[in-house]
């Protein structure tokens, strides 16, 4: 941090030089990494460009501050140990992380915020709260503990809910595909090192990785009539990615997950029905969530493939679809940002300390249909016009489970609303006389469908008390002579706000209605 004082103060100039791929593998010769950066990433015959500030010269594809006068608050966050391109058989490396501002105000209140976060590491809540465990002996897969499970499956069971509501059919498809479907569908082109490939029988398998190509085998296994369409397929199928020990972190980058994952197959004239649909359902699960979204529409890269009519069209609609939704002015367009098969729109979740998540999705898709000959009975008796190929849509509300169950951790800072919530009642006997009634009365919100436990052990009263909050039990009943008398207990929530007593059928009445209200 003295170091960068210094060069703050001296107002270093950046400046920008554009190199051809030759003047760039000169200029860093004798640098491995740097070289290896230059032939790898830049093409021959084009350029690239560097920066220069005092006597730091570095491959940046900028911008910068004009000079380093500007930066008015800096602070040297963190450093740590890395491989050469998180390849642990590469060169170890030291990487440093710093942030500067351009006021010192926003400096602290970015520390404030950094503490917060510490604090909502879900990280640390899922080991406090006993969610999940991790073992190097399956790096970036989680072990679920059984109050975590109850989360997980929630969350699941939530979807699945607005499935059957929304007309989505579930289905379930094989973990492990020969090769030649990930060369059919693309994949294995771009995405074969991110793939966990093994050998059977003399030829190369690999573990899903995404569900796309193997519901295409699905569509394509009958023949398929205008009257079918729309024809939405979920799947809560387990996905594998190869990704590097190096990136894997906690819940947000992993190996092993599951996703909220459906394809909606339908004609043209319905994609902007199917993108308002997709987009409703995206509100419902947020709004309940208590997190607010912005959209973007990303359109056509530079290397799209298919034709730029079709892609005109399906853009449209999808801004249509998006005006109809959220409001003209309701929505930003990213220009050249969709996807190489098709336009997205890409939807920024905020959580509770208004950072930003990229969880739900909508995508298009016109190639898939292509690679795989999709095609439906279009029901006409033109010569030629018999079929037709429809259009595909990629959407998920959550993402990957595991990424949404870390988000809403550090988005509820482990005290779980009380539908989602692993721990939802604590029974407290007053005294070990009543430990009976106080098993009869979680026997009964049991059986009922809720979380409930009962603290039989020796510790004295207030710290029964104490330790359900500590633990985010949503309510303590709290049982003496007098409750076992009235057939009632005594309530109190996770804030130690005391609601007085209630009788046990009621109690069971007012839960049911936090549930189904999903409070």
């Amino acid at each position: 941090e003295a170091e960068v004082s210094k060069i703050v103060k001296s107002k270093q100039k950046f400046e920008r030089l554009v190199l051809t791929k030759g003047e760039a593998l000169d200029m860093f010769a004798g640098n491995p990494f740097k070289e290896q950066i230059i032939s790898t990433k830049i093409p021959d015959g084009t350029r690239t460009t560097v920066y220069r500030c005092g006597d730091l010269v570095d491959l940046c594809r900028g911008p910068h501050v004009p000079n380093t006068g500007r930066i008015k608050a800096f602070a040297a966050t963190r450093h740590s140990a890395t491989n050469w391109l998180g390849d642990t058989e590469n060169d170890s490396l030291q990487r440093m992380y710093g942030i500067s501002f351009p006021d010192k105000k926003m400096l602290k209140v970015w520390k404030e915020n950094q503490e917060k976060a510490k604090e909502r590491d879900h990280r640390r809540i899922a080991t406090k709260q006993d969610l999940v465990m991790f073992h190097e002996l399956s790096a970036g897969s989680a072990f679920w503990l059984p109050h975590g499970t109850r989360i997980y499956n929630k969350l699941i069971g939530f979807i699945k809910e607005h499935y059957w509501k929304r007309g989505y059919d579930e289905i379930i498809t094989p973990n492990i595909y020969n090769l030649d479907l990930w060369h059919q569908s693309g994949h294995a082109l771009h995405y074969k090192d991110a793939m966990f490939c093994f050998d059977v029988e003399g030829k190369e398998w690999a573990m899903k990785p995404m569900n796309c190509p193997g519901h295409c085998l699905l569509f394509a296994g009958k023949i398929r009539s205008y009257r079918d369409l729309p024809l939405r397929l979920a799947d809560f199928g387990v996905l594998h990615r190869n990704e590097l020990s190096g990136a894997l972190s906690g819940l947000t980058r992993v190996r092993r997950f599951q996703q909220d994952d459906a394809h909606i197959y339908c004609r043209e004239d319905q994609i902007e029905t199917e993108v308002i649909g997709s987009l409703e359902f995206m509100k419902s699960v947020y709004d309940t969530f208590g997190m607010t979204y912005k959209l973007e529409l990303s359109t056509r890269p530079k290397k799209a493939l298919g034709e730029k009519e079709l892609w005109d069209k399906a853009e449209a609609a999808l801004a249509r679809a998006m005006d109809s939704f959220a409001g003209k002015g309701g929505w930003r367009e990213n220009p050249g940002d969709g996807a190489f098969y098709g336009p997205k729109i890409d939807i920024k979740v905020m959580d509770a300390m208004e950072r930003v998540h990229q969880c739900a999705t909508v995508q298009l898709d016109f190639q898939l249909p292509i690679r795989f000959n999709l095609q439906y009975n279009t029901g006409s008796t033109e010569k030629g016009n018999e079929f037709a190929r429809p259009v595909m849509i990629h959407r998920a509300m959550l993402g990957s489970v595991e990424r949404m169950f870390a988000v809403l951790c550090e988005h509820y800072g482990g005290k779980w609303p009380f539908w989602l919530s692993p721990r939802q009642v604590m029974i407290i006997p007053v005294h070990k006389d009543w430990n009976d009634y106080c098993q009869e009365v979680r026997d009964k919100l049991h059986n009922e469908g809720f979380y409930a436990d009962v603290d039989l052990s020796k510790a004295k009263f207030p710290k029964k008390v104490r330790t359900a909050q500590i633990d985010q039990y949503n309510f303590q009943l709290v049982v003496g002579g007098e409750e076992v008398k009235n057939g009632t207990v005594n309530i109190r929530t996770r804030e130690n706000k005391v609601e007085g007593e209630k009788k046990v059928d009621d109690l069971i009445a007012y839960l049911k209605e936090l549930r189904a209200e999903r409070a």
